[in-house]
């Protein structure tokens, strides 16, 4: 089900008193729930008993990768309040099942793996090989066979070696052609959202997206939406693609920085920065009023898409630099700066 779908189901678990508030911004606990685990997990063994009887008589961990007062704001992250669902829907049972195992694999040792990494080399040429193999699945046991993605993973396991060994090997040759990067789909959009600052440059606004990303967790499934009921993007079995209007509308907006999520990482730094006190909203208000003219300034001297003045044929299109004529291929060498 779809993004939106999943945050109205997530509402009603909430409004069933199964699962806390839901429109949360953090994937942290804070520190007065620790001691509310214990009773939360045996109202859970009646549902899921086989994953909570080896954690009884333990004492439960308490990592600071789940518990952390200073990555909590209002409300902490979504989890089971122990109350026994009843009656639930095949929708609401699956999402349910996501936050209740989420829950429980917290409490469960960390997953060990070995990974081991042969070099060679043949006829002067390097050659590298990884593989990885579990030692002891930890957390990952919560999880088995209820992934059906993640147990279709194969671990590349790789036999022995020693330093040094040399063998005869027969050569072969795969001709393959590199493949585009695959269509997203909401649960990978969601995710594209959440890191989108990870290909930005520099490392301050790299930093300011990588706590919030575009949107928060409760309005990305509504941003989504939005592009749905607009008709920006369309949706081919599982994945997204973008309609004529929604390219069109790209290809109208000239201004890279409009379409770039440095834009939304450098307004989180500033935003950031008026809540630390170390910059003045006023400021910030200019800011955007002077940027806005600007942009006014360049989309009314924009000339792109007027008729070409030295062969009469073409469009002008805009370049990187400057301004070209769409039929430069033909020999048109029309150019104008910007």
């Amino acid at each position: 089900f779809t993004a939106d779908e999943t945050l109205k189901i997530i509402q009603g678990l909430y409004e069933k008193r199964l699962t806390t508030y839901p429109r949360v911004d953090t994937t942290y606990l804070s520190d007065d729930i620790y001691p509310k685990v214990p009773h939360t997990l045996k109202q859970l063994k009646q549902l899921y008993a086989d994953l909570i009887t080896p954690l009884e008589g333990i004492k439960l961990p308490k990592s600071k990768k789940v518990f952390d007062n200073k990555k909590v704001t209002d409300h902490h992250a979504i989890i089971p309040t122990g109350e026994i669902p009843k009656a639930l829907t095949e929708q609401e049972r699956k999402v349910y099942d996501l936050v209740a195992l989420r829950f429980i694999a917290n409490f469960y040792p960390e997953a060990k793996i070995s990974t081991t990494t042969v070099t060679g080399e043949a006829a002067q040429i390097p050659f590298k090989v990884n593989g990885k193999q579990i030692l002891s699945p930890g957390w990952k046991v919560v999880y088995d066979d209820k992934n059906e993605e993640e147990n279709n993973k194969e671990e590349k396991t790789l036999p022995l070696f020693t330093v040094g060994e040399s063998g005869e090997h027969t050569p072969s040759i795969s001709a393959k052609q590199t493949t585009p990067p695959k269509p997203y789909t909401e649960a990978t959009l969601l995710r594209a959202m959440e890191t989108a600052g990870k290909l930005i440059d520099n490392e301050e606004l790299r930093e300011a997206l990588k706590e919030n990303g575009i949107g928060r967790p409760s309005t990305r499934a509504a941003i989504i939406e939005t592009l749905f009921k607009r008709n920006y993007i369309r949706k081919e079995r599982k994945n997204l693609h973008p309609t004529s209007t929604g390219v069109e509308l790209i290809s109208t907006i000239h201004t890279a920085l409009l379409k770039s999520a440095e834009l939304t990482g450098i307004w989180e730094k500033k935003l950031r920065d008026i809540e630390r006190g170390s910059y003045v909203a006023v400021d910030f208000l200019n800011e955007l009023k002077q940027m806005v003219s600007e942009i006014t300034l360049q989309v009314k001297s924009d000339i792109s898409g007027a008729r070409c003045p030295q062969c009469k044929q073409g469009k002008i299109i805009r370049g990187n630099k400057s301004y070209g004529c769409s039929r430069w291929k033909e020999g048109c060498t029309y150019r104008a700066p910007f």
